[in-house]
């Protein structure tokens, strides 16, 4: 089977019957789809359609370590802050709801701030910073995840890929949202090229013995395994700052676990000592800043603007026809695949495939199936 795409609205009807036929309430199934399909949008391609079966549906379905229904419970409700426990629910609820408790919050307060745990993969992290800049706000969002960065000078993976990531209103056609983890890469792009067969470029990996590692699919075993880790952002040693990116990585991992008493490092595992599999319990944080409370939110979007594009505007190196700022080429992708859609590869068609049988969605046909 070649690549295919489908339509985004199609693909992501599909998702949420998918959701649904695994015991997602409706409500519920329309957020997570939404969540992954707004991946799909911005060519985020690692986050989209590609997780829902290893991701979700095997997790709810086959390991039996998240559930369906989500129950969040607000624990602490103190003024600006909140700490939820989401009782191993889908994460992408849990975290849209926390976010928005942040945001009510930041109307009345100028701040809001809410932290969860008990959580499980919310998806793309730049999603819920947008929600809050969509009501002129600034958003802040960070999650710890299943050990694999190294820390400097270290082979062990111990803290997860913990993106930090910040959304801010413009006046522009796009938000400014730095979506990326705080590894060089991170599980849901080797993924992606293990689906692709493709190797993966040295130095984003590396073994036991500080050597790295690029066989995709190798790796992805190896980071189960213990006897692999990614390299936080400025790569191993000192010499390019790869102590920066172990050290913010380590900060979300404070925020996402210190601040709600949740799981950390080696407990994100999802394997108990027996070696049997068990919910994951990520903690995640939001912020809203509400713009109003400090300036006109018209001043602040022209602004921002204007930053971002005397950064474009700004000389480039040699051989360069274009400089871009965050956001900027997930709005192009948008652009691009709007009239296409979904790219599916054969891996991708197979477990679409798979996932419709079983849930008996059979009204769904799709082009790249075979004829006979």
């Amino acid at each position: 089977m070649d690549t295919c795409t489908i339509a985004f609205d199609r693909m992501e009807a599909f998702m949420v019957d998918v959701f649904e036929g695994i015991g997602v309430p409706e409500a519920d199934a329309r957020i997570c789809a939404d969540v992954l399909i707004t991946a799909d949008k911005r060519g985020i391609d690692s986050h989209g359609i590609g997780r829902l079966k290893p991701i979700y549906y095997d997790r709810i379905v086959h390991d039996r370590i998240q559930n369906p229904v989500t129950r969040i419970e607000v624990v602490r409700d103190h003024m600006a802050t909140a700490v939820v426990d989401g009782h191993d629910g889908m994460g992408m609820v849990i975290a849209s709801r926390c976010m928005q408790m942040a945001i009510e919050k930041a109307r009345q307060y100028g701040l809001g701030m809410v932290v969860a745990r008990n959580s499980t993969h919310y998806g793309i992290a730049g999603y819920y910073p947008m929600l809050a800049c969509r009501e002129n706000m600034i958003g802040l969002t960070g999650t710890n995840a299943r050990p694999s960065i190294a820390p400097t000078f270290g082979v062990e993976n111990m803290l997860g890929t913990n993106p930090l990531v910040f959304g801010m209103p413009t006046d522009e056609d796009f938000i400014f949202t730095n979506d990326y983890a705080t590894s060089i890469s991170q599980r849901g792009k080797i993924e992606q090229y293990a689906r692709e067969g493709k190797a993966l470029p040295p130095g984003w990996v590396i073994d036991q013995d500080g050597k790295p590692m690029t066989d995709s699919q190798a790796v992805l075993t190896a980071l189960v395994d213990g006897t692999a880790a990614l390299c936080p952002v400025g790569g191993i040693g000192e010499e390019l700052g790869g102590y920066k990116g172990y050290g913010y990585a380590t900060v979300v991992e404070i925020l996402s676990a210190a601040l709600q008493q949740g799981a950390f490092l080696k407990q994100l595992l999802g394997i108990d000592e027996s070696g049997t599999k068990v919910p994951y319990r990520l903690g995640h944080f939001f912020m809203a800043i509400d713009i109003a409370a400090f300036t006109d939110v018209d001043a602040f979007r022209k602004t921002t603007g204007d930053i971002l594009r005397q950064l474009r505007e700004s000389r480039k190196a040699p051989g360069q026809e274009r400089i871009y700022t965050a956001g900027e080429k997930e709005h192009l992708a948008w652009q691009e695949r709007r009239g296409t859609g979904v790219p599916l590869n054969a891996v991708l068609q197979a477990q679409i495939l798979e996932m419709r049988d079983a849930l008996g969605l059979q009204r769904y046909r799709f082009p790249f199936e075979s004829r006979s």
